[in-house]
């Protein structure tokens, strides 16, 4: 690929195979066998069709378009999507290059001879793309989620390393390709997406070495942080104070929702109230977090942070989702009320 930055010289150099995380005890990196699998698979197809989880955040759109610019360069046939019935990125992600990738669903192969996809830890987080992967030839997962179930026919899955770009990046110096400032970009969203800009416990040496590398080509940090975290439409604000007037802190756990009707009330779209369990979760005497978002079609999407101490993946496994140890979520039908008891009745007890 054509290096795009306006700075002189080469380009980053590759990172070691095993990025890094080798050094951590325990750590069982992708093997070998998978990833010449998956290799081979996209060598000989004629098209690759990728796609990441609904309502995708900076790690799985990031990821995504990246590894489609590289393969586009590369002379391959490529389509990328997810699998939302509205379909639309969300706004923050809307400055990421390689959109024109993007179709809708509905164009989407109905039979994929290769399917890639990023940061999905089950077939149903692609939402309606699972039927397509349900009946492509070939499957190849690439995650970092724990809770992934392992649905394809290769799996590219490693939970112990930051976000699902450091494993697009190895991806891409394994084909061959380079980073230009775009993909840079891209794999950057991802990086300090799922790294809440280096301050979660995922932040590893290796986290910090890929940012140095993508940094190198050139990208504006300061933009990609303003369009991510520093942005928001006035309506926002109200419908943050009215989720505050609602919090409720109970032994240890605190807690809020956001409804429908308080977005539709200033016409706010439901990505914009993603951040909001950031507010919610800096309460000291919280271990637990959870927003409960009332999506377009009545659902709850419960999202769950811990400082440490409680499993939110696990719990969130349980009720149907997952996560992280420290980040979680998952979809009820259920009210409020009936939602948050079947939380309470899985938190550990204090002694």
């Amino acid at each position: 690929m054509r290096d795009r930055t306006d700075r002189p010289g080469a380009p980053p150099p590759a990172p070691p195979l095993d990025d890094g995380t080798a050094e951590r005890p325990g750590h069982q990196a992708v093997g070998e066998t998978a990833w010449t699998r998956a290799l081979t698979l996209i060598e000989q197809a004629d098209e690759v069709a990728l796609a990441c989880h609904v309502s995708p955040d900076g790690d799985a759109l990031g990821s995504m378009l990246a590894v489609g610019a590289v393969l586009r360069s590369l002379g391959k046939k490529v389509v990328a999507s997810f699998g939302d019935r509205r379909f639309s990125v969300p706004r923050l992600l809307r400055f990421l290059p390689g959109q024109d990738l993007l179709v809708p669903p509905s164009a989407f192969p109905a039979e994929p001879e290769l399917m890639i996809t990023f940061d999905s830890s089950t077939l149903d987080r692609l939402g309606l793309l699972s039927a397509n992967a349900g009946k492509a030839r070939e499957v190849v997962v690439m995650d970092h989620h724990p809770s992934n179930t392992g649905f394809g026919t290769v799996s590219l899955i490693d939970p112990d390393v930051a976000a699902t770009a450091v494993l697009a990046e190895q991806l891409i110096y394994r084909l061959g390709g380079t980073l230009d400032r775009d993909v840079a970009t891209c794999l950057y969203a991802g990086l300090v997406t799922d790294t809440g800009s280096f301050r979660h416990s995922s932040t590893t040496p290796a986290a910090h070495e890929m940012a140095a590398r993508l940094v190198a080509t050139g990208l504006r940090t300061d933009e990609i942080a303003r369009e991510l975290w520093d942005r928001s439409p006035f309506g926002y604000l109200k419908v943050l104070a009215a989720a505050l007037d609602r919090v409720t802190l109970e032994d240890g756990l605190v807690w809020t929702s956001v409804t429908h009707l308080d977005r539709a009330s200033y016409g706010l779209p439901y990505e914009e109230v993603e951040a909001i369990i950031d507010v919610i979760r800096r309460t000291d005497e919280a271990e637990v977090a959870v927003v409960l978002k009332e999506d377009d079609l009545g659902a709850w999407q419960v999202s769950m942070r811990s400082k440490g101490a409680v499993d939110v993946a696990a719990l969130c496994t349980a009720l149907g989702g997952g996560g992280h140890r420290s980040a979680a979520g998952f979809t009820s039908h259920d009210s409020v009320e009936t939602t948050m008891n079947r939380i309470r009745a899985l938190l550990p007890r204090k002694a």
